[in-house]
């Protein structure tokens, strides 16, 4: 009898300890659900993961990002734009650089067909009719080439800035400010616009435009 006695008080006492840690644990994960909108009171960051259309006080990316005022907001605004406007300049870059090493390694070539090679495969060309006409005209397309060290890492550096560039405007994006979105979209737009607009090539039927890549988050 004696042994239940002391029994009792101390499972009594576990269930109420369990109780209050039960009560307090409540608020906690309340606090937690809350936290998707962090600000903390006048003049501080006002950050969430909700959509919203925050101007004044709104920070981005840290804390010295912070707009204090509607002018400053506007001016991220602007910045945004010309951060997406950078992206397509790298991405034209890119492709205006391998274009220009394509180009040099032709010119490159251009010494070694001398006057009576192409004397006489034109000779060739014209004994042996379209056939042989055709696949002279083909066979500088079946050539590879592939860049040497200096002009790869050239090229291994402009994808790295399209990288960051994209990643800073992945992040930015991931503010869900409604203002911050649409400038990354006008951003896009002009940016494309300008940068973008080049010849189709006929003869290929538009399939190079078509093997580009599309404009993702990561470039």
């Amino acid at each position: 009898m004696g042994s239940m006695s002391m029994d009792m008080p101390m499972g009594s006492t576990t269930m109420a300890m369990s109780a209050t840690g039960t009560g307090m644990s409540m608020p906690a994960s309340t606090t937690a659900s809350g936290g998707m909108d962090m600000s903390m009171g006048p003049g501080a960051c006002k950050i969430s993961m909700l959509w919203n259309w925050y101007t004044v006080d709104s920070c981005f990316i840290s804390p010295t990002w912070h707009n204090k005022s509607k002018g400053m907001f506007a001016g991220s605004c602007i910045g945004v734009i010309l951060l997406v406007l950078s992206l397509e300049l790298l991405r034209r870059a890119g492709k205006e650089y391998d274009r220009y090493i394509i180009e040099q390694y032709k010119r490159s070539l251009a010494p070694i067909t001398s006057p009576e090679s192409s004397t006489s495969s034109t000779h060739d060309a014209n004994s042996k009719g379209p056939s042989a006409t055709a696949a002279r005209t083909s066979t500088p397309a079946l050539q590879s080439f592939r860049p040497n060290v200096l002009q790869q890492a050239i090229r291994a550096l402009l994808h790295m800035l399209q990288f960051a560039v994209a990643y800073f405007i992945m992040l930015l994006a991931m503010y869900y400010n409604g203002y911050i979105i649409i400038c990354i979209f006008i951003g896009a737009f002009i940016g494309y616009f300008i940068f973008g607009w080049e010849s189709f090539n006929v003869g290929q039927g538009g399939r190079d435009r078509l093997q580009e890549e599309v404009t993702v988050c990561c470039g």
